[in-house]
């Protein structure tokens, strides 16, 4: 492997001392004119590279955010992206961890995160998170940190969000107006705000449309497409059954689809089904699912654009919440004759 450069080495080329190379290379107003010449076209000639945990010492600033999500699906891949994209237009680095919706993976990669140095975070909660006190320690520090896509209303600090609550009442509206009038709800863990708030939004719905909510109709579980299709069973097992399941995400909805085709019913004819996020995938099943759209990629570039004007003005303390807004996709699981 070739050797990198060093400043010792143009330091011994141009006979100087090492601390002169040092603070030409920084622009310092101590070294003469000539001299800082011969030394920055040296290293321009021979393709110098600064090492920059050094200069992370000598700044204080190692311009890497330390972005933790509780997982690589479409939805966070995608946000990652935007927040990546804003990163490079402002000259830092992104650090990814995946906390696999664990808490106790969400503590470990956050000391790593920190331990690496990162200037601050971009965070999406665990589903298994329940106390924050990591993160209240972190910004008690002054380190600057942003959260996107789930709320945690015990810390004041910005954050990017869905309006959760009206993609829960367009999609379930869509299913009344499809004619549907007994509508499952099919959530992640009770906990999960996320959740929680596009719940709230379904029963404004159905009440909105003067039908009576019914408990058996919702279930919640954890976020993963084999609860969903376990989820679906109980649903679809029951002497009332359900003629429409929204799914608060695209995951659950395709879990909830192969528990309605194991149980021999015509999607949407039998039962519609709408998901949520507009995963890819969403768009090549058969029948496709209809779902609910968030700007995944506008939301990570928004998050990290935050992160950055932060860190220019110096600051580490705002409450700020930017809402984004939901869109309905309509695809042919809700589109019953």
């Amino acid at each position: 492997m070739e050797r990198l450069l060093t400043i010792k080495d143009i330091a011994i080329e141009l006979g100087i001392s090492i601390s002169t190379v040092s603070r030409a290379l920084r622009g310092q107003p101590d070294v003469n004119a000539e001299t800082r010449k011969a030394v920055v076209d040296l290293a321009e000639k021979l393709d110098y590279q600064p090492n920059k945990a050094a200069l992370s010492l000598l700044n204080k600033h190692t311009n890497t955010i330390g972005v933790l999500v509780p997982n690589l699906d479409y939805f966070f891949a995608t946000a990652i992206k935007g927040i990546d994209e804003a990163a490079l237009e402002a000259g830092y680095t992104v650090m990814v961890c995946q906390s696999n919706e664990s808490y106790g993976k969400e503590l470990i990669n956050t000391k790593r995160l920190l331990e690496s140095r990162v200037d601050g975070f971009i965070i999406s909660v665990s589903s298994d998170t329940k106390i924050v006190d990591h993160f209240k320690k972190i910004q008690d520090k002054g380190i600057p940190m942003v959260f996107f896509d789930r709320d945690v209303n015990e810390l004041q600090a910005p954050k990017i969000l869905l309006n959760n609550f009206e993609g829960g009442y367009i999609a379930t509206k869509h299913l009344i107006n499809k004619g549907y009038s007994k509508i499952a709800f099919l959530g992640g863990p009770e906990r999960m705000s996320i959740s929680n708030q596009r719940f709230e939004g379904y029963k404004s719905a159905l009440k909105e449309a003067g039908i009576k909510f019914n408990v058996k109709f919702v279930e919640h579980g954890d976020f993963n497409q084999e609860y969903a299709y376990v989820n679906t069973n109980e649903l679809l097992r029951a002497k009332q059954k359900p003629d429409a399941i929204f799914a608060m995400s695209d995951r659950l909805a395709i879990g909830a689809m192969q528990s309605i085709k194991k149980h021999g019913l015509r999607i949407p004819d039998d039962i519609g089904l709408i998901g949520f996020n507009n995963e890819p995938i969403t768009n090549l099943l058969s029948p496709s699912i209809s779902t609910i759209d968030q700007p995944a990629f506008e939301m990570g570039k928004t998050a990290a654009r935050l992160f950055i004007e932060m860190m220019n003005n110096d600051s580490t303390a705002s409450s700020d919440n930017i809402v984004l807004k939901p869109k309905l996709i309509v695809r042919e699981s809700t589109m019953r004759k």
